[in-house]
């Protein structure tokens, strides 16, 4: 059948809109009809550092939707569920098994590499085919066939157009919090760019009872936002002679128990380190391509007993978290569907420089 998907025909080109043909769905496949997809820094990350053999490419990869066709070896999902689309595994691993999906042992292959593990693509127009299967789905697409195991279904009363970033940016700042970090209301955290993971961390946090939350970002409306989720906003341009590492530690009486870095910025990630207090925890979300080491202080590391770890989505299992999350706000204690605004499709450009800009924080295509 023919649809429409927001293709990037280059490293770094901007997102068209064009007229493709797409597949039907393989056995443990579902084809989703898009309302809304989110967009994330990761889309616009590897559009920029992927090499130029793996384009023509479809991104997105914080898809919800309807199903409309389902593969013959899928149980648990039916055409017309409502569903939000995540990352993909393989379920049958170790890993996956334990709940880890982010750290299956197919993740390489189901996530990124733009093509089913038999080669193949579901997306293709006339000279050829069209890398997708991005986060087993590539939802920047009227139309995706998505992998079951990304699938999630929801509620029907949900709001698709709210709800299509917990299958990625919210579930990562949360997960982190609530699977990882696991603070209790005696600890303090701090979180390093208040996007809108950061945001969703500073959201769990107060959700898991910390006292002190506090939130360090150089864009006055993420603070903002921030504060009015109960955090203490920090904007290190504004601090004087007085650094991101000291006023943290006075905030947090010597330190916070948990950091939560998101900005990939080497600097920031090293002052996040060094902000933690005695035996502190540091969990890294954030990661630049182009950019992968960071700088670490060995010796206030060493001296103090602290721990720098990494997070795939948070440890999160999609088909457990994001039902989670979508309970904790309906009770009220994950409220972040003010963090979203809305684009149409064909405006994907306009939000990627809006987000960019700090004039937005989470920025939802719609169809």
């Amino acid at each position: 059948m023919r649809t429409t998907v927001a293709v990037v025909n280059g490293p770094g080109a901007e997102f068209v809109l064009e007229a493709v043909e797409v597949d039907g769905p393989r056995a443990d496949e579902v084809l989703v009809r898009i309302v809304a997809t989110g967009l994330c820094h990761t889309d616009l990350s590897l559009r920029d550092t992927l090499p130029a053999e793996m384009f023509p490419r479809v991104f997105g990869h914080e898809g919800a939707g309807v199903v409309e066709e389902v593969g013959a070896d899928v149980t648990g999902i039916a055409v017309g569920d409502h569903v939000v689309l995540s990352l993909a595994s393989c379920r049958g691993c170790a890993k996956c098994q334990a709940g880890q999906a982010g750290y299956c042992e197919q993740t390489l292959m189901l996530n990124y590499m733009g093509f089913r593990t038999d080669g193949s693509t579901s997306y293709s127009r006339e000279g050829g085919p069209v890398y997708g299967h991005f986060f087993g789905q590539s939802s920047f697409a009227r139309h995706a066939v998505a992998l079951a195991s990304s699938v999630v279904v929801v509620d029907p009363s949900l709001d698709l157009t709210r709800i299509a970033p917990y299958g990625c940016g919210f579930m990562a700042g949360s997960g982190a919090v609530l699977n990882v970090a696991q603070p209790g209301p005696g600890d303090s955290v701090a979180v390093y760019g208040v996007g809108a993971v950061g945001l969703a961390a500073v959201a769990a946090a107060r959700a898991s009872g910390v006292g002190t939350v506090v939130a360090v970002d150089l864009q006055a409306r993420r603070l903002e936002a921030a504060e009015r989720l109960g955090a203490i906003g920090v904007d290190p341009a504004g601090l004087g002679e007085t650094t991101v590492v000291e006023r943290v530690k006075e905030l947090t009486g010597g330190g916070a128990t948990y950091g939560i870095e998101t900005t990939a910025v080497p600097s920031v990630l090293k002052e996040a380190a060094q902000s933690l207090g005695v035996q502190g925890t540091l969990v890294v979300l954030g990661l630049d391509m182009s950019r992968p080491e960071f700088p670490v202080d060995a010796i206030d590391l060493l001296q103090n007993g602290k721990v720098v770890r990494g997070s795939v989505e948070g440890d999160s299992d999609p088909q457990e978290m994001v039902p989670r999350m979508l309970r904790m706000n309906a009770e009220g204690r994950l409220p972040l569907d003010d963090l979203v605004t809305t684009y149409p499709f064909g405006e994907i450009n306009s939000a990627i420089a809006d987000v960019l800009a700090g004039r937005v924080v989470k920025p939802v295509l719609v169809w």
